[in-house]
């Protein structure tokens, strides 16, 4: 396996690791837990998404975009706008 491959697995602990944290927010926000306290999750959250969002974009750019045809303009161009719709 190449290094900057992502592999599906990694998407998909990660994203069941942040389905464990949303449960623990929605149970923080139940207990009446401190606001501070269920923004800190929040942001962890934040960060967590962010993290799978350069998983995807990384393979979107290793694997759906063959590397001859990334140096064409329209597939740079779609990679660009997926990358710039990921960021919004």
């Amino acid at each position: 396996m190449e290094k900057n491959i992502i592999e599906k697995k990694d998407v998909l602990i990660r994203l069941k690791k942040i389905q464990g944290q949303v449960n623990g927010i929605y149970n923080m926000v139940e207990k009446d837990a401190p606001c501070k306290d269920v923004l800190v999750q929040i942001a962890a959250i934040r960060a967590a998404i962010n993290k799978v969002g350069g998983m995807v974009i990384q393979n979107y750019a290793t694997k759906c975009l063959n590397i001859e045809e990334a140096k064409t303009a329209d597939n740079l161009e779609d990679l660009l706008s997926t990358f710039l719709m990921f960021l919004k």
